[in-house]
């Protein structure tokens, strides 16, 4: 399946390796990056930690002291995203990192929701759980939703928020994800869209794979990198179950009225958006830029897809820092 198809998309998007090929200099140097190497599955998955709740057992990871920033992935994705982030940030704040219900390692508790609206209430009571008082925000996908949600119902609990591409109230869920809701309400979302990737490698690097799909440069993602995604969302038919259930949570609307609060925010945001992601529009930056009143402007990462905040992870540190008053 082609980025389109992945995401709900006609077939006809260009090849990873082409537009690897045609994009600046400067992105490709950002991808590699100069700071720490990543923290790879074997520590990361040492680091993890679950806090038990009425939800069930949230996974986590925590890295750092002081001021706590909050950090939330995207579909089908999970903590392991902000890998980089976390090393480079962890000098400037108590990062956290949770699996969402529905994804990665977190264990929801028996009939437990899975929507946006039920991952702000789980986040509430894990950072009450943690001691956390307020957070700095970093988000993408459709943890940028749940970021949005938290704002509107914890404004002060939230001190900063760093967006990348996600939804917004008047494009979600976006045309591109309808399939994708439709294949769920089958029961098969992740058996058609997530189990081919999860089993051959070079199709999920390739166009049609989810990392083709939905990353710059798939041919730079390991094997384990994709384990750690797709292996807890495919090992059984009850999590494979869930992901379908988290896709349902994406319809109808979960920001539907969030934009009469975000309109009154203060809180400090700043928006960094990857130019080569087809499943959000083109106009949804300027939409968040124009929302919030303590916007801090859109920076474009020229073609770079939807879950680039992994692959440069350099850039959500200097923004981050910057959008802090840190480093």
């Amino acid at each position: 399946m082609q980025r389109r198809q992945f995401l709900g998309l006609a077939a006809g998007t260009v090849a990873a390796g082409v537009l690897a090929g045609c994009a600046p200099r400067a992105m490709r140097q950002l991808a590699t990056g100069t700071a720490t190497r990543p923290t790879d599955v074997a520590a990361f998955n040492a680091a993890r930690r679950f806090a038990s709740t009425r939800f069930g057992e949230i996974a986590y990871v925590e890295r750092g002291s002081g001021q706590a920033a909050l950090f939330l992935h995207g579909f089908p994705l999970n903590s392991y995203q902000w890998r980089g982030a976390l090393d480079r940030l962890s000098p400037y704040r108590r990062c956290v990192a949770p699996d969402s219900l529905g994804l990665g390692f977190t264990r929801p508790a028996p009939g437990q929701s899975v929507t946006p609206a039920a991952q702000v209430d789980m986040l509430s009571t894990l950072l009450d759980q943690l001691g956390i008082s307020s957070v700095d925000l970093v988000a993408s996908d459709s943890g940028g939703a749940v970021a949005q949600l938290f704002m509107a119902r914890h404004p002060d609990r939230v001190r900063t928020v760093l967006l990348t591409n996600c939804d917004v109230e008047p494009d979600s869920p976006p045309p591109a994800v309808l399939p994708v809701i439709e294949a769920a309400r089958r029961g098969r979302f992740a058996d058609e869209w997530l189990v081919p990737s999860a089993t051959d490698k070079t199709f999920a690097r390739s166009p049609k794979g989810l990392g083709g799909a939905t990353f710059t440069y798939p041919e730079r993602m390991a094997d384990e990198t994709f384990d750690m995604y797709l292996g807890p969302l495919t090992a059984t038919p009850e999590r494979k179950a869930l992901c379908d259930a988290y896709a349902l949570g994406l319809t109808p609307n979960p920001l539907a009225g969030v934009e009469a609060s975000l309109k009154k925010s203060t809180i400090p945001v700043r928006i960094i958006w990857g130019t080569g992601d087809n499943i959000f529009a083109a106009s949804d930056p300027d939409y968040l830029d124009k929302l919030f009143p303590g916007s801090h402007g859109v920076r474009r990462i020229e073609g770079a897809k939807l879950f680039f905040p992994e692959e440069f992870p350099d850039v959500i540190a200097e923004e981050a820092k910057r959008l802090w008053g840190v480093g």
